[in-house]
């Protein structure tokens, strides 16, 4: 297995940011996102990454920029290596299949979340109060049931280490105006109905989602990654049966066996055993296969 990316280290470039996956660095006007195979559970980053996890981020949110580009604009300038300017050439090797060059924009702070199932956050709001986020479901539902139809739950962007929080659609209009809110809205309930409907067809059910949006002078557009199993909630079709959790392809696994191992979710993030590290390398390249249809990274 090769050695995971911990961090991308660019010396004669100024760093713009570091998340908790990519690290992005201002070239000219232009920003370089470099996913890492750093992994985070409960806000907090491990101290194990999960080899070439970035890349795998990288092939898929690329594949997803592709198929929604008539429904709304994306940042994507090129993935291309071979298209970087002459200041990134010295780091093409690092830089290839795991990067993206693309335009800065105002990111809207705000989550823009979709839930077509009732898991999670959702199953434990509605549990205690028949609604999530504000929104009132029918009564009598099990854990993992499908919505009546997907619905738009937005939240606040929080810091690293702490939760983000649901907010309502009017909360949403006073942060960023109401004309905003309503095309945030029905940009991601768009682009959840578009990728369910493609997710169908390889045996998935796109349980739930978050999109990050950006204003430039030329308009709205869809931002950082998109559809991936960081991003989102991908179950097994054919294994699918509500009152109870499901067999996913994202970072749950991880989850499990960190509150199995009694982590306090506290900083320091334990360190992960190879068995997980590569049980979890191994759903997220499962759900790049299905999802592209393609075999190889490369």
């Amino acid at each position: 297995m090769p050695e995971a990316l911990l961090q991308a280290d660019l010396p004669t470039l100024k760093l713009h940011a570091r998340g908790k996956v990519r690290d992005i660095y201002a070239v000219g006007d232009e920003l370089l996102l470099i996913a890492t195979d750093r992994i985070s559970a409960f806000d907090h980053i491990l101290a194990t990454g999960i080899p070439d996890k970035g890349k795998i981020l990288t092939q898929i949110s690329l594949f997803w920029f592709r198929l929604l580009s008539d429904l709304v604009p994306t940042h994507l300038i090129t993935a291309d290596v071979n298209l970087y300017p002459e200041a990134l050439q010295p780091y093409r090797q690092m830089l290839h299949f795991r990067s993206m060059l693309v335009k800065p924009a105002e990111i809207f702070p705000i989550e823009c979340v979709v839930r077509g199932y009732l898991t999670g956050s959702a199953w434990k709001d509605y549990q205690e109060t028949g609604r999530v986020c504000g929104i009132a479901l029918p009564s009598g539902l099990v854990e993992s049931d499908r919505l009546p139809e997907p619905i738009f739950t937005p939240a606040t962007k929080a810091p690293a280490g702490e939760h983000d929080m649901n907010i309502s659609m009017e909360e949403m209009g006073c942060r960023i105006g109401q004309t905003n809110a309503e095309l945030l809205r029905d940009l991601s309930l768009m682009i959840y109905d578009r990728a369910s409907r493609h997710v169908a067809g390889q045996d998935m059910i796109l349980a739930d989602t978050k999109f990050e949006f950006g204003r430039t002078t030329q308009g709205v557009l869809l931002a950082d990654e998109v559809l991936t199993p960081d991003s989102s909630r991908y179950w097994w079709k054919s294994s699918y049966q509500p009152g109870g959790p499901q067999i996913s392809f994202d970072k749950q696994f991880v989850r499990d066996y960190l509150v199995e191992s009694h982590w306090n979710k506290q900083a320091p993030a334990p360190a992960l055993p190879d068995n997980v590290v590569a049980r979890t390398q191994e759903k997220y390249l499962e759900a790049f296969r299905r999802i592209t249809g393609r075999n190889s990274l490369h």
